[in-house]
């Protein structure tokens, strides 16, 4: 269940990441709205997630899932990059997060 709840973090860590791109300094109300409810869900689900699983390894999956989340949101919604190199850093990162789950 904690790994449940950490992937689940992991995903609205990626919300209030993309609602961070309209919060207009935090005047877009519906944004700002939707940016604090993700961050105050994906802070509390780290946290419960990390009463079992080590923190380093619940803040790493955690970070790993928002950086790759966002990144894939950037690139398929924004019109960001999706070069042959960033996708194999994305595959590195992806690497690394399944190494520190199968060695915690």
């Amino acid at each position: 269940m904690a790994w449940f709840l950490l992937i689940l973090g992991g995903l609205f860590e990626v919300g209030f990441t993309t609602s961070l791109r309209f919060v207009d300094g935090f005047r877009n109300l519906p944004w700002t709205a939707a940016f604090l409810a993700s961050v105050t869900l994906s802070m509390l689900l780290l946290e419960r997630a990390a009463r079992e699983i080590p923190m380093g390894t619940a803040y790493a999956v955690w970070g790993g899932i928002g950086a790759i989340g966002t990144v894939a949101v950037g690139m398929l919604f924004f019109d960001e990059p999706s070069t042959t190199i960033r996708l194999l850093l994305i595959l590195v990162v992806v690497a690394a997060i399944a190494g520190l789950k199968l060695t915690a």
